[in-house]
């Protein structure tokens, strides 16, 4: 008799057991959207591999909006030149995070995949450079170096000017602008890279004059002599900021070394980006 009790009881506590036993399929999809909410982008992703909950779960139009910047409708008409209510909020998302060009092929725009941030970046060909057509002194060089794959290459000249202009729609927030730039001319030989740096001169004379205005007021302007021949890099021009009654933004960007005194060639100038200042530290060190 004793055995039959403990049989049974052994048995009710197996089928106890199997009762309670649940697993990740049984979390219901809203209260896994729920969540989603609260997490970036790739988590997400990766999360939406673990099962179908999950996967249906990680596809919910609010969850992805979430990650969208307010002017997200904006871009997708422009750029993508869409219906926004044509795409599922989670492709709109995929879409934008792409380098999408615009105005010609000479601006672009995309989206950081882990903040959902809005960034810029616009090409020398959309830039007004002086002396651009006379090839004495400016030359475009096809290169793999450049976004855009070509360069403005200065052989040499007397007035510097480089001028940029934008509007655009920004989402709120801080932004900062970089000119790229490059001392020397780059190249490939035997499939290694190589750098030119015969016809740099003049920089070091007197410094380049960078200046930011805006359409809301903004103005800023700052000096700095180009360094690091043989490399890119980012020369800050300064910061503006957009709040919520800003439809659309005028930028104009603009580097000069207008002393006739000197001449100064032997560079490289790629583009113009416009990031959120957060950034600057994480990608402009």
């Amino acid at each position: 008799m004793g055995a039959g009790v403990s049989s049974d009881l052994d048995a009710q506590k197996g089928t106890t057991n199997f009762q309670l036993k649940t697993g990740l399929n049984d979390v219901p999809e809203s209260c896994i959207s729920s969540i989603f909410m609260y997490l970036d982008p790739p988590e997400i992703c990766k999360l939406a591999r673990l099962n179908k909950a999950f996967r249906g779960a990680s596809l919910a139009d609010f969850v992805w909006e979430t990650k969208l910047p307010s002017n997200y409708r904006y871009l997708v008409e422009k750029v993508l030149g869409r219906n926004p209510d044509s795409l599922c909020k989670k492709e709109t998302f995929a879409r934008l995070c792409s380098p999408n060009r615009f105005d010609g092929g000479n601006k672009e725009v995309w989206l950081d995949k882990n903040s959902g941030k809005l960034c810029l970046s616009v090409s020398a060909k959309a830039m007004k450079i002086t002396g651009i057509d006379d090839r004495r002194y400016w030359n475009h060089i096809p290169t793999e170096e450049s976004r855009f794959e070509t360069v403005a290459y200065l052989q040499q000249i007397w007035w510097f000017e480089v001028v940029g202009e934008l509007e655009f729609e920004f989402p709120p927030g801080s932004y900062s602008v970089f000119f790229r730039l490059h001392l020397g001319k780059p190249s490939k030989r035997f499939g290694r890279r190589v750098c030119n740096l015969d016809q740099v001169h003049g920089w070091n004379t007197k410094p380049v004059r960078f200046q930011l205005s805006t359409s809301t007021g903004h103005q800023i302007s700052s000096e700095c002599y180009l360094y690091e021949p043989g490399n890119w890099v980012h020369y800050h021009a300064g910061d503006f900021v957009i709040d919520d009654s800003n439809p659309t933004t005028k930028i104009k960007f603009s580097m000069m070394q207008i002393d006739c005194t000197h001449t100064k060639g032997g560079l490289c100038v790629d583009s113009v980006f416009i990031y959120p200042s957060e950034f600057r530290q994480m990608r402009f060190k």
